[in-house]
């Protein structure tokens, strides 16, 4: 597993986390707790992410183009959590106002008891709502890159073979050349020995042709020269 895929999986079971403490603030009395559990969490992700970025930038062109989406889905989660926990922070707040308000005073009764146990009961189920949301957009972001990623090899795979197929066209283009060079010497060799060939031809019957004319002059002379 290389360090990016770590940072990676630190970082989902960080936001689960951070999302599972964010549920449980408005819920419980560990206000001030879990508000410095949540904010140190939040900070531990900002900086997985930073390291995230800075080994996006040592990776290959197409592996980063998909290691970039996944940060970028990561950021957006993260503010998306960020704003959450700002809206919890503040409902918990209001809620233990007057919590603390009604401790001081010792003055509870039922019905106070059971508001607040409605109320407990309904945040509960808003949050329940909002992890199960949340889990759905992680899903729905991971498949996205999954995608994206599956579609960048399949990028990377076609190129792959269309270089494969260039090069194999220049080689064979290039013994191609190299055959009609061949063929091109060897006619000119044969057309070279062919003008040899006729050159010795005519010098052989023009060497004949005086042969005759000497002996045919020579064969009608001598009677003459007798006579």
């Amino acid at each position: 597993m290389s360090l990016l895929e770590q940072y990676e999986k630190q970082y989902s079971i960080l936001i689960a986390e951070i999302t599972s403490q964010i549920g449980r603030l408005t819920l419980t009395n560990e206000g001030k707790e879990l508000c410095n559990k949540i904010d140190a969490s939040l900070t531990e992700a900002q900086e997985l992410l930073e390291q995230m970025q800075l080994e996006i930038r040592d990776l290959p062109p197409a592996q980063r183009t998909t290691a970039t989406s996944k940060l970028n889905c990561a950021q957006v989660e993260l503010k998306r959590l960020q704003s959450e926990y700002a809206k919890a922070k503040e409902n918990s707040r209001k809620k233990q106002s007057p919590l603390d308000f009604q401790t001081a005073a010792g003055d509870y009764d039922d019905y106070e008891d059971v508001a607040i146990s409605n109320d407990q009961r309904q945040r509960l189920l808003e949050n329940s709502e909002t992890i199960e949301r949340t889990g759905s957009r992680l899903q729905e972001g991971y498949r996205v890159v999954i995608e994206t990623e599956t579609l960048g090899a399949q990028i990377l795979s076609d190129l792959h073979s269309q270089r494969e197929t260039i090069q194999n066209a220049r080689s064979r283009l290039r013994e191609t050349n190299a055959e009609l060079g061949r063929a091109s010497r060897t006619l000119n060799t044969m057309m070279l020995r062919a003008l040899r060939e006729k050159a010795v031809l005519y010098v052989v019957g023009g060497v004949f042709g005086v042969a005759v004319v000497v002996s045919l002059y020579l064969t009608f002379s001598s009677p003459t020269t007798n006579s």
